[in-house]
């Protein structure tokens, strides 16, 4: 005979019908009671029962509104970033374009200005376009420079533009000499395993000459293509030896070609090649320091009685 249970289901909905009947009649008791008390009753749950509730949901709110708030500030922060960039950019671009424009201005007629357009294609990185072309003048072979110094060369010419080859190209060499015009040699590129890493090698250098790092290459003038002068870039370190009878140097190169949107093409004037371009690129000779001015020396003056003329 299985065991008496007491069925627990009718106690437990009395139960929570006097629970509902006791919440209804505390409803009805505080709608009636005055304002006052009711208020005072609402300040002491929220300052006792309420009060962990009314905690988290301040925290939540101010949590919210500092996301809001961080969410503001960082997009405030990138665009001073960006403006900044933008401003950095323009500032180095100005500066090279005012420096573009005063070569030009020294140079004279024999110049061409360009803008460099890089094709952006594979196999054409050492390659770049300029929007002049035949009829500005422009041949095959013209060089091209910027304010800091040689560029590259013209490869091909047509009526209005014209595509040419900068110093990381392998065929580019030039005929370079420091400029004391002691030294002779050939400047060749030399590729790196990234377009950062390419840079210029100076051969032919007899193995008793040593150039020091810092010294300044240029253009020698020999054979037909570059004039005499133009910067092409200073002397690294030693870069080789070939069986005790030739150096070869690091050349670091008077232009970034990456960075170069303006250049100028050397066209000749009037038909004639120009030949010589060495003040173009000479160093400014220092202005001597003003002497001094002595002050002359005051006599002393003598006292009356103390042995000399009153």
């Amino acid at each position: 005979m299985p065991p008496y249970e007491v069925d627990g289901s009718e106690a437990r909905s009395r139960r929570g019908l006097v629970l509902s009947s006791a919440w209804v009649l505390a409803s009805i008791l505080l709608m009636v009671l005055p304002v006052p008390v009711q208020q005072g009753i609402s300040a002491a749950l929220r300052g006792t029962l309420l009060a962990p509730f009314l905690w988290t949901q301040e925290s939540l709110n101010r949590t919210r509104i500092r996301a809001v708030e961080i969410e503001a500030l960082q997009a405030r922060f990138d665009s001073t970033v960006a403006l900044l960039a933008a401003q950095s950019t323009l500032g180095a671009e100005n500066a090279h374009l005012r420096a573009l424009l005063e070569l030009r201005e020294r140079a004279g007629p024999a110049f061409v200005s360009a803008s460099a357009i890089r094709p952006g294609t594979r196999g054409s990185e050492s390659m770049f376009l300029l929007d002049v072309g035949s009829e500005d003048g422009v041949a095959v072979n013209d060089p091209v420079v910027a304010a800091e110094g040689l560029v590259g060369l013209i490869r091909e010419v047509g009526p209005r533009n014209s595509l040419a080859l900068d110093w990381t190209h392998p065929d580019f060499a030039v005929s370079t000499m420091t400029l004391d015009a002691e030294t002779f040699g050939i400047v060749e590129a030399r590729g790196g395993t990234f377009r950062e890493e390419d840079r210029l090698i100076l051969s032919g250098i007899p193995f008793y000459t040593t150039l020091e790092p810092g010294e300044v290459l240029v253009t020698s003038g020999q054979g037909a293509v570059y004039p005499r002068g133009i910067r092409v870039g200073t002397i690294l370190s030693l870069a080789e030896t070939e069986a005790g009878w030739r150096r070869g140097y690091w050349v670091t190169p008077a232009v970034r070609v990456g960075s170069v949107t303006h250049v100028l093409v050397i066209t000749g004037e009037e038909g004639r090649p120009v030949s010589e371009l060495t003040h173009l690129w000479a160093e400014p000779e220092p202005e001597p320091e003003p002497e001094p001015e002595v002050e002359p020396e005051l006599e002393p003056e003598l006292e009356p009685g103390s042995g000399g003329t009153p």
